[in-house]
């Protein structure tokens, strides 16, 4: 046997072999790495887009959370505010309603003080003509001497 024949029936074979892969094998390996390589790059992506649009999220949901609190801390001060408002008013109808009741009592007061002077003018009255019959010892007619009795009675 030759050495250089079967040398170069090797390097021959082995040529062969070489373009049989290049030609048959290699592309289905390299589809499947590149189609495995895309997929890798997709799912990275994903998660890529996903972490973002979880932040995303966190942001709005904080956003929306502040928001709550701020229109809450706002309606609080308004029913504060409301509250405040209501007892001011209830306070001053109160107020109001005591200056009445005052008043209505104080013009009751003078109404009564007015008929006891009127009360104690006619026993004045009475009382007078009493003791000028005695005085006089003659009778006094009341509606003869009215004028005298108003008039005594305004002095009184």
């Amino acid at each position: 046997m030759n050495l250089n024949l079967t040398l170069i029936g090797q390097a021959i074979s082995f040529a062969i072999f070489v373009w049989f892969c290049m030609k048959f094998v290699w592309p289905p390996v390299i589809a499947a790495l590149e189609e495995r390589s895309k997929k890798i790059a997709d799912g990275l992506e994903a998660a890529n887009r996903a972490s973002r649009d979880l932040e995303l999220a966190q942001e709005q949901a904080s956003q929306v959370l502040r928001e709550s609190k701020d229109n809450a801390a706002e309606i609080i001060e308004q029913a504060n505010k409301r509250a405040n408002q209501m007892i001011d008013e209830a306070k001053e109808q109160v107020i109001a309603d005591g200056k009445r009741l005052r008043e209505a009592a104080q013009a009751e007061i003078e109404q009564d003080v007015m008929r006891a002077k009127e009360a104690l003018r006619a026993q004045v009255a009475v009382l007078a003509f009493a003791g000028a019959e005695k005085i006089l010892g003659a009778t006094i007619d009341e509606k003869a001497h009215s004028e005298i009795v108003e008039q005594l009675a305004k002095e009184l």
